[in-house]
């Protein structure tokens, strides 16, 4: 049986891979926008499909954003913002 919740998930996917197409200066009040609606949609696939489900999402979310996250993540830390390669 299909959910809402599992709906927007799929549409959050699609949604993101659309957003990832864009030109970069194009990505950032969509990304933005995914970003902040994705732990709300983790949390309720863990209500409604246990934690499995929820730790798949989390993966898919890292992954995506994962270059966002070092960022702001070097940003929290106070470690400056320049990319280490």
């Amino acid at each position: 049986m299909t959910t809402p919740t599992f709906l927007l998930a799929c549409l959050w996917v699609v949604a993101a891979a659309l957003v990832a197409m864009l030109p970069m200066r194009w990505q950032f009040v969509p990304g933005l926008a995914l970003l902040l609606g994705a732990p709300v949609l983790i949390w309720r696939l863990a209500v409604e499909y246990g934690w499995p489900a929820a730790l798949l999402a989390v993966l898919a979310v890292v992954s995506m954003f994962r270059r966002p996250l070092q960022y702001y993540a070097r940003r929290a830390l106070g470690r400056g913002t320049e990319a280490s390669e």
